[in-house]
Parts: structure tokens; sequence; C-alpha cells
């Protein structure tokens, strides 16, 4: 500061805008670089010579240019654009990802006189979340819970079989993700994959729509229909909730697995089918055995391959993950640019139980995302009774001693590490929008051994 007049000492600037870490350019009011430092020259390739008077478009080639150009919104509204990734192309011609600040410029006199941008190459965080996604991917199946990862490893070796696979699990857990995925690795992938809900269809329509019918089978039947068997031929038909079949379907059932074929409602002769079956069920199904509703011998024959899908609330570690992969599916399908939840958000979601599982979650998100007006999911977007179930003590704490408490643990980490990437491991920031104490934030980021 000068000590004369109390305003900052102009020599200084320069070399504090050149000594920042992170690039930094600014533009005039007609979108024209008029600054550009030595990092935004280190990681963009140019020299502020080269770029200097040229629009900031031109040079950067910013996948975000086309639709909303962040800084130019700042210059627009004067408000500042935290934490926007982008794609830019650097001179060198490769794509570099980026994470961007944009403010307006404005002068003593409250005009604005252009803007200014502050960016960081992401390339090694976006790799690194690149591999730890392939590592527990497996088709849109996204995980990162030991239970599942274990399950997500044998799927390779099912899908190669030509076994029949049991599926156990609760109502929205993903078990017809987990028999998509069976089938798209295995040698049927290029055959169909036809599905049916054993509870949705009524017992009366069950044989014929499972092994169709033929023409002058009933008044209705004008003609010859193809069953699912027959739809499947060569691939792979999948039975949801196995456990609602009638004893009757359930012996034509055994029949097919058993002989290799089937016969058409009304039909005289069998026709052979050559269909991998992937059974799926949220019973037990040797419990309904014992108590003589399911009939042992197509247990047997249905329960070779044994898979069990743990419910989202013993894996809440999943939760986070399958939030950014749920929102990033719905601004591709919507057209939006939601970036994220808020964390009163993802703390409210982390103490749901999700009855539902995992279908419930995915709905929450589709819910906020026809109600969001901004950028960031916040609690008035989530479904009323989420919200009134956390508020009320709905969500079973006991339970989660139970459980354990490292996935709480392994959740709460990965959103202190967010936040403090969006504000640049600033911790200050970090912790206000944690709404925690400077203290206890850098408390946790030691207890989880998080570096910034």
């Amino acid at each position: 500061m000068s000590s004369m007049t109390g305003k900052p000492d102009q020599r200084f600037f320069s070399l504090i805008f050149d000594t920042i870490p992170q690039g930094i350019f600014t533009i005039d009011d007609q979108g024209l670089i008029t600054s550009f430092n030595r990092s935004a020259e280190a990681i963009t390739g140019y020299s502020e010579d080269e770029v200097r008077g040229r629009p900031c478009y031109e040079v950067f080639q910013a996948d975000l240019c086309a639709a909303s150009c962040p800084l130019k919104r700042s210059i627009t509204t004067r408000e500042a654009n935290e934490a926007r990734q982008a794609t830019v192309v650097i001179k060198s011609g490769r794509r570099l990802p980026i994470s961007i600040f944009t403010s307006a410029l404005v002068n003593e006199a409250g005009d604005v006189i252009g803007g200014v941008e502050m960016f960081r190459d992401v390339s090694t965080e976006v790799e690194l979340k690149k591999k730890l996604y392939e590592s527990y991917q497996f088709e849109d199946i996204v995980t990162k819970s030991p239970a599942m990862r274990d399950l997500l490893e044998m799927l390779p070796l099912v899908s190669q079989s030509q076994s029949t696979v049991l599926i156990y699990g609760e109502s929205g857990t993903g078990k017809e993700l987990v028999a998509r995925a069976i089938h798209n690795y295995g040698p049927r992938r290029n055959r169909p994959f036809i599905a049916i809900n054993s509870a949705a269809v009524p017992d009366t329509l069950m044989e014929s729509e499972l092994f169709g019918y033929k023409k002058g089978a009933f008044t209705d039947a004008k003609k010859d229909k193809p069953g699912r068997f027959a739809r499947a031929e060569k691939g792979t038909l999948f039975l949801d909730e196995v456990s609602e079949l009638s004893p009757s379907i359930q012996a034509k059932l055994l029949r097919v697995l058993e002989e290799k074929e089937y016969e058409p409602l009304g039909g005289t002769q069998s026709l052979k089918a050559d269909v991998r079956i992937i059974a799926a069920t949220n019973r037990e199904l040797d419990h309904e055995v014992r108590n003589h509703r399911f009939r042992q011998d197509l247990f047997f024959r249905l329960n070779v391959v044994n898979l069990r899908l743990p419910p989202l609330r013993e894996r809440r570690e999943d939760v986070p993950l399958l939030i950014e992969h749920f929102i990033k599916r719905f601004n591709a399908i919507q057209g939006r640019r939601i970036q994220r939840c808020s964390e009163r958000v993802m703390a409210t979601l982390l103490a749901y139980p999700f009855p539902g599982n995992v279908r419930e979650l995915e709905n929450a998100i589709e819910h906020a995302f026809v109600v969001c007006v901004g950028e960031i999911i916040q609690l008035d977007d989530l479904p009323a009774h989420i919200v009134q179930a956390v508020m009320e003590g709905a969500a079973p704490i006991a339970a989660l001693k139970r459980e354990g408490i490292q996935p709480l643990q392994s959740a709460e980490a990965e959103v202190i590490k967010n936040v403090l990437a969006q504000h640049h491991g600033n911790r200050g920031r970090a912790a206000q929008e944690l709404g925690v104490s400077r203290s206890t934030l850098w408390r946790k980021m030691v207890k989880y051994g998080i570096e910034q």
C-alpha cells in the first residue's frame, strides 16, 4: 500500500498478475483480449503478443462459447461465475479441460469496461476421475461399494457362460441393469434382450405373453402371435419378479429349461427355444419353496448362478457418485447445464434411507431437474417427502450405526474434496459453504487425509 495515498502501489500489479499460478486474461467491452498472464501462456502455449487484440472465443475455441459464454454473462449481469468446467483448444491443437472463474471489470465510475477470466488446467483431475469411473463402472452400474465391486468383477465371467442366472435384490436396486450388462458382454450381445415383469402381467395372460398363441386359440386370436420366448430367440429373456409366476406357468417354464422347447397357446407342435434365461426376484426363493409357493425343481434350475444386489442404504458411499451420474445423464437428455447439488441437498440424500433404492434416487434427481431454476440443485428442489422424512428423523440413525460409519465417512470426505476443488483449495470459502468453521474443516481434512 502507498503510505501517502492509502491506495495499492501500481508497480506491484504486473508482478502479482504474472506470479499467480492460475491463467488470467482480460477482455475489453468488445470481447478482445487486453492482457494475458504468464500462467495463461504456459497453459495454452500462446504468448501474450499472439492473443492480444483477438476475440477470446477465437483463441480458446471453448465448448461453452457457442452455447453460453460465462464471461459474457458476467459482463452482462455483473455477477461472478464460479467453478465452471470447459474444454478449450490450446496452441498444439490438443483439447484441454479447464476450470474457470469469470467476473466483470468495473471502473471507479461504476461502468463495466470488460471482463476477467481466471482458469486452471484440470486435465489431471479429469483423468483421475475417468480412471476412477472406469474402475468402478460396468455399463450404467456406478459404484465404489466393496460389495458391488465384488459383484461387478464376476459379471464378465458370468456373461461368457450360458448358465441361467438368478438375481436377488429389492425393488429399484438395478436388477435389470445387471441383466442387460450380462447380456451385452456375452456371446448373445447381437441378439435380442427381451424383458418381462411377471408381477405386472395377469396370470390369464402370462402364458400367451411368454409362449405366444396360434390363430383360433381363443375368440380374438385372429392370427398367430409370437411370445417373449420367440422374440428372444438366440438372445436373452429377463424374467423380473419370477416369484410371482403361477404354479402352472412355473411348470411350463421348467419344461423350457429342461427340454429347450415349448408350445404356443392353441398349438399342437413344440417349438425349440435357444434362449438364455436371467431371472430376478425381491423375495428369498428358498423361503418360497419351503412355504410351497415356488417349485423346488424350478428353483434349482434357476439358481445356477446367484447374484445379490445390496440395497442403497447398505452402499451409501455410492450416493454422491450416483447423483453426479444422474446429473450428467439428465443434462444430456434435457439440454440443461446443472452443475451439482448443494451440500444441504447432499447431506439430506445421504441421510435418507431410500426404500425405493437407486430408482428412487434417480427419480428424485429427475424431479429436481424439473423444478430447479438455477445451476445448483437446492433443498426446495427435492421431492417434499424426502426432505420431510429426514427433517422428521425418519432416516434410520440406529440402522446407520449398525451398518458402520465408514460409508458415511467416505461420503463426507468426498463432499469435502469436491467443495475444496470448487473453491480452488480456499478453506475459508469451503468452510462457509459447508456450514462449518475453518478449524472444523481442518480437523476433518486431517482425519480423512485430504491435502490441499
